[in-house]
């Protein structure tokens, strides 16, 4: 059987000059998804006041509905998307004939995600405009797994969910790109302190996955000091808007990094802990040893030694 044929890159130097090894950014966002559905109702169908702890997308699909927003009347036509914020009160109703409507409930904990859907004030955005436009090929996409016979596989799978999961995460990127534009010209701070903690939460884990042998220190002050010269703002600038947003200093976001980097070395056995010590920047293995011990309560060793799981065909 051939190997399967991988669609090829473009050749980069810098790459070549790393060992062609290129680090994805890490993904670590949480999503929860409710009701999501597709519904036809008939002229006399309405939906009373009510509310919901989650974010709402709501988009007419054939027909008309009429869309009552904390106290304002929209008339939703085909292809027109609502977008309603948790704890909004609302209510729906037919517009004198039926109509069919795609409604999704969610909840995300990307906080700079969320700092962009806080800062709009639109309700609903037509069809013919920028951003129910962009979503209309992933909003298709997610269309086509209504029913079971479309990919052949039962509603309740695993696969089926996963490729929910997909062309959801699909829509919330054209969401991003349609919305993040208009949102530039809003006013208001808290996009902006959310984006810079993001690009400095980046950089951060940038330093934690620098290839072997160029990492320095991840203790140094360079690593806060350094991205802070990089994005032209203060070191106290810096660590005000990085706890506002993460809860946290860039230091113990950094530990915190360099300690699960740790963990996922010490679980490789081929690593000693010494090449773990020198990945992560720590030429001195005691220091290394000390410092894990610290933020773990455990020295590498002994954290090794805990998650190493016999095989069951050692036994023989």
């Amino acid at each position: 059987m051939s190997s399967p044929r991988l669609p090829k890159r473009p050749h980069h130097p810098d790459l070549a000059a790393a060992g062609e090894e290129f680090f994805f950014p890490d993904v670590r966002t949480t999503v929860n998804l409710f009701a999501i559905h597709t519904r036809s109702v008939g002229r006399e169908w309405s939906y009373p006041p009510h509310e919901h702890p989650q974010y709402e997308i709501n988009i007419v699909l054939a027909g008309e509905q009429i869309m009552v927003v904390d106290g304002r009347s929209y008339t939703q036509r085909q292809g027109d998307l609502v977008l309603l914020r948790p704890g909004i009160v609302h209510s729906s109703h037919s517009n004198g004939e039926g109509f069919t409507y795609f409604c999704m409930h969610f909840d995300i904990d990307d906080k700079l995600f969320l700092s962009l859907l806080s800062r709009l004030e639109q309700v609903m955005f037509p069809a013919e405009g920028t951003v129910a436009g962009q979503m209309g090929p992933a909003l298709s996409k997610l269309l086509d797994l209504s029913t079971p016979e479309d990919i052949g596989i039962g509603s309740d799978s695993v696969a089926k969910r996963m490729r929910i999961q997909s062309a959801v995460f699909e829509l919330f990127a054209t969401l991003w790109e349609a919305v993040s534009s208009e949102a530039a010209h809003l006013p208001g701070r808290g996009y902006v302190q959310a984006e810079l903690a993001h690009q400095i939460a980046s950089r951060l884990q940038g330093r934690v996955n620098q290839p072997y042998g160029q990492a320095g220190s991840v203790e140094k002050q360079d690593g806060i000091e350094g991205i802070s010269s990089e994005l032209g703002i203060s070191v106290s600038h810096c660590n005000r808007v990085f706890r506002s947003v993460f809860g946290v200093s860039p230091r113990v976001y950094l530990s915190e990094l360099v300690l699960h980097e740790a963990k996922l070395l010490l679980a490789d056995p081929q690593w000693s802990v010494q090449q773990i010590a020198d990945m992560l920047g720590y030429g001195d293995i005691a220091h290394f040893s000390r410092q894990f011990k610290r933020w773990s309560g455990q020295s590498p060793t002994s954290y090794r030694k805990s998650t190493v799981q016999e095989s069951p065909y050692d036994k023989n």
